[in-house]
């Protein structure tokens, strides 16, 4: 994986951790324009959704463009029928490129139908979101929802470049950038508790004003999921903590239709529960980890349906027969994969 820093020196890179099928190319402090120097505007399609295209309509001119309705309930198979169908009237072939421009959900549903269009074409994504730029546009796992269960189809497959334009986060509304920090907290939780740190001394508002700063922190977040997503591309060991807050967070994320980050805050502190309870997760971490949740406007606890929430559970991916890949916490910046037996966790979750 090369990185290239486009706004010091165009061309001038460095690498991060290489290996399974990641051939692809970081552009830190780019601007959208770049992307002509990447791509050909003639053999090139866009696809993004309602909202940044009416914002940033300007970006889109002179681009084949395909624009999705915005959300995540429409993250479905119906959508990606949709793409295939304006790719055909577009006449795209296997010389097409496909460039994803939007959060999490226009990354996942635009890496998917690329990767089955024509048994797969290229593609790159130039995220938007704080969420997409830390988490949901690294690391190749592309897919749709199916009704209320979250990614449950779909493939991993590398897209051939991310292009950060930190400008584009503008225009990003509060709320998104308080769903995006969860995914922030989460990897300071699981690898780097210098980060939790500086999280604790820092705020959302501060990483707003300061444009360097946040570069910094998205780079170091893109850092550590593809160090440990070129280590695992395949989700068989350590990729596996990246889930950690995921595994309840996706039961109650569609089914109380709540923000991923919002999810995934709530199942972060379930996961630091369960590991107080059963791993000697100390109190003062516990505390610290819900004091932070709450510093970065997310939310630590949520009344939802047990019952309801144990069925979807049980359809989760990461069970394994009669037991559940579940990521807690040894401390600060020390997670691990425990595999914990659905009887016990039923208990644990109610």
């Amino acid at each position: 994986m090369k990185v290239i820093k486009v706004s010091s020196l165009a061309g001038a890179s460095e690498a991060l951790p290489s290996g399974g099928n990641f051939n692809g190319v970081y552009y830190f402090d780019a601007e959208f324009a770049y992307l002509e120097q990447i791509v050909s505007k003639q053999q090139t399609i866009l696809i993004t959704d309602e909202n940044v295209f009416e914002i940033h309509r300007q970006l889109f001119s002179g681009w084949q463009t395909i624009v999705l309705p915005a959300g995540e309930q429409h993250k479905q198979q119906a959508t990606v029928d949709y793409i295939i169908g304006e790719l055909i009237t577009k006449n795209a072939d296997r010389n097409t490129f496909i460039v994803g421009i939007g959060g999490g959900v226009v990354t996942d549903i635009t890496g998917y139908a690329a990767s089955i269009y024509m048994r797969g074409v290229k593609f790159g994504f130039i995220p938007t979101t704080i969420l997409a730029m830390v988490d949901a546009s690294i690391g190749g796992k592309n897919g749709v929802d199916v009704g209320i269960y979250k990614n449950l189809v779909g493939l991993i497959k590398q897209p051939e470049f991310l292009l950060f334009d930190y400008a584009l986060l503008k225009t990003l509304p509060d709320h998104q950038w308080i769903n995006g920090f969860a995914e922030v907290i989460k990897h300071a939780c699981i690898k780097d508790a210098e980060m939790f740190a500086m999280l604790e001394a820092e705020s959302i508002e501060s990483f707003q004003l300061d444009k360097n700063k946040l570069a910094a922190l998205i780079e170091k977040n893109v850092q550590i999921k593809t160090s440990v997503v070129v280590n695992d591309e395949f989700e068989k060991g350590d990729r596996k903590l990246l889930n950690f807050g995921h595994t309840l967070g996706h039961a109650i994320e569609n089914m109380y239709q709540l923000p991923h980050g919002h999810a995934v805050s709530i199942g972060m502190m379930a996961a630091c529960h369960i590991s107080a309870s059963i791993n000697n997760f100390s109190a003062d971490d516990l505390k610290k980890v819900k004091q932070l949740l709450e510093k970065y406007h997310l939310p630590a606890q949520y009344d939802f349906d047990k019952d309801k929430i144990w069925e979807v559970l049980k359809m989760d991916k990461k069970r394994a027969g009669n037991s559940m890949n579940f990521i807690l916490l040894n401390a600060i910046g020390h997670a691990i994969i425990q595999p914990i037996p659905m009887s016990e966790l039923e208990n644990l979750i109610h």
